[in-house]
């Protein structure tokens, strides 16, 4: 598949954050409901004055509920739109977005590049607390209530296990014709000053309620119910186990995106596309 721009156009990166609360999740739906991609692109149309939507291609579509605070985004916009409108763009943007979404930043992306595809890894954050009082109500919608304590320890013991190129399939929610295949780069809990716990998670990609389903399954090891081991075996058995709950999705957020040297924005596209095996085992 071919990534280059079309002629009289000009690609444009946005870096933007949105607090998830009161969205149906990023992508457009049908049904009138509110998301983000819908808002922006809305937005967009309105300030251009263009008659046509431009679409958007995301570095990683979030659920219902789910925040972001370094979402990266792209658009191709007619070459004249993009000249004449590029310098007032991010405050005129400012000004017709509501508050729960941002646009932070407006740049002619370099050659090559893909929100999705040219991204090599993507980093979540997962916050919880087993304070026994509950969420501070300043928190609530971006944390988590654990009503059990946690042993951030064994959480950890049982996280390392997971880490690597697997087939996660036992902790996604599988889609006709994609791949459950990912590499775990980080799984590590901390448990801050506050109280509050914070999960990060980084991958090259996570498939639908990956990140979600582990932080359930490491939940029921903090709080006792499973040992350090289980997540791991869940894993090796490559089916949904029903013990690996799906945690509530106001607890996540998408704090960061990475990408290669532009040099290697092209050659990262088509690797992505390509769709993953693991390694099979030798006849010996």
């Amino acid at each position: 598949m071919s990534d280059e721009v079309q002629p009289g156009y000009v690609r444009v990166r946005l870096d933007l954050s949105y607090d998830g609360t009161e969205f149906s999740g990023w992508a457009k739906q049908a049904g009138g409901r509110r998301t983000v991609q819908g808002e922006i692109e809305d937005a967009l149309r309105t300030v251009t004055r263009s008659r046509e939507t431009y679409e958007l291609t995301v570095a990683g579509r979030t659920d219902a509920g789910v925040h972001a605070r370094g979402q990266v985004a792209h658009v191709d916009l007619p070459r004249e739109v993009w000249a004449e409108h590029h310098g007032k763009l991010l405050k005129r943007l400012a000004g017709r977005l509501p508050k729960d979404v941002r646009v932070w930043a407006l740049r002619e992306a370099p050659s090559g590049f893909n929100a999705r595809f040219s991204a090599v890894w993507r980093r979540y954050a997962y916050r919880v607390t087993d304070n026994p009082g509950g969420v501070d109500p300043l928190l609530r919608g971006h944390v988590l209530w654990h009503d059990w304590p946690l042993d951030v320890d064994a959480m950890n013991e049982a996280a390392r296990g997971l880490l690597g190129e697997h087939d996660f399939a036992a902790y996604c929610k599988k889609r006709d014709g994609a791949t459950t295949i990912r590499t775990l780069q980080e799984l590590s809990l901390v448990r801050g000053e506050d109280g509050i716990i914070t999960a990060t998670v980084r991958a090259d990609a996570f498939c639908h309620n990956m990140v979600r389903s582990l932080i359930g399954a490491l939940l029921f090891v903090g709080d006792g119910h499973r040992p350090p081991d289980w997540p791991r075996k869940v894993l090796a058995a490559g089916v949904r186990d029903s013990a690996v709950h799906v945690v509530r999705p106001h607890g996540l957020t998408l704090e960061e995106v990475g990408y290669p040297a532009d040099e290697l924005l092209a050659a990262r596209n088509k690797e992505a596309r390509n769709k993953r095996s693991l390694p099979t085992a030798g006849c010996c």
